[in-house]
This record gives structure tokens, sequence and C-alpha cells, in this order.
């Protein structure tokens, strides 16, 4: 099964460094980096907001425990959003592409 990874960063510098390392260590086949994502929160009590990265995390379902703890050793947010969504049907090539990536060969 396939997940889309959902994650908010405070700056491009955070979410590229993150999408790099996921990639790279063959936990995600592809990272998208949304910029310019207003988020209204409450934090501690009080309403906050903040213009934030969103990374778009697409993985296998397998790699979420690992995905997770790499997103948590790079973030700099106390508790950083790590929301799995399960991708229930997509188009065959695009899904066996992602398998393809993430193959340890």
């Amino acid at each position: 099964m396939h997940h889309l990874i959902y994650c908010t960063c405070p700056n491009l510098e955070t979410a590229e460094r993150i999408a790099r390392q996921l990639v790279g260590d063959k936990l995600a086949a592809c990272v998208n980096i949304v910029p310019g994502v207003s988020s209204v929160y409450e934090w501690q009590g009080q309403i906050e907001t903040a213009q934030e990265h969103l990374l778009m995390i697409k993985s296998q379902q397998a790699r979420f425990a690992a995905i997770e703890t790499a997103i948590k050793a790079m973030h700099p947010y106390q508790i950083p959003e790590i929301i799995a969504v399960a991708i229930d049907s997509g188009s065959a090539d695009y899904l066996q592409w992602i398998d393809s990536c993430l193959s340890t060969h």
C-alpha cells in the first residue's frame, strides 16, 4: 500500500533538507514542496498563524515509521505535523514508479 504523507515546515531550507534526505535515503520516491501555506492553529493555549511550506511525500506504508523518525530528527518544531493518508487508487504506472524508486535492488 502507498501513502501520501503531509508535513509542514517553517521555511524553504528545512523543507528542502527534509525532502532531499527522504528521497536520498529511499524513504520517499518524490516530495513536493508547496510554498505559501497559511496555517492557523492552537499552540500552548494561543491561536497562532504561520506561513509554512507543505511537504507532500509519496511513499509506501511500510516506510512510514522510518519517515516519521527521519522527519523528527531534522525538524525544528517540537511536534511536527506528520500525517499519512492511504492512497486507495492511482495510476498503476505511477504507483509502480514509486515502488521502483524505493526498491533496494
